[in-house]
């Protein structure tokens, strides 16, 4: 039991580096504006959820057809990463929407 907590607490350490990098890409956005960096990062952030999403369905069907090489542990994982990102994509969106309601009721 130790062994898997401490093999999830350096994933949890590696997706917070992640975070990071995003945080840098942001920064460096925030310095160079331009609306087809936005619309590229947006792009890129979509890319990546869309592949865990279609990572997580391929090691569900590998393990539904009994691939020995998967643990169930793997499977879950890999579903609960996809929920998450989807999710933030969802918040995300309606931040964006909520943004652009608040700047489109702006008296001018």
């Amino acid at each position: 039991m130790d062994m898997k907590a401490s093999a999830l607490y350096q994933e949890m350490q590696s997706m917070v580096s992640q975070i990071g990098g995003v945080s840098d890409q942001l920064t460096r956005v925030e310095k160079s504006p331009g609306a087809s960096q936005f619309a590229d990062m947006l792009g890129q952030a979509l890319d990546n959820v869309n592949g865990l999403q279609k990572e997580s369905r391929t090691m569900q069907t590998r393990f539904d057809l009994g691939d020995p090489n998967l643990s169930l542990v793997d499977v879950m994982v890999a579903k609960e990463k996809s929920g998450i990102a989807f999710e933030a994509t969802v918040q995300v969106r309606n931040k964006l929407l909520e943004s652009y309601k608040t700047i489109m009721n702006m008296p001018v």
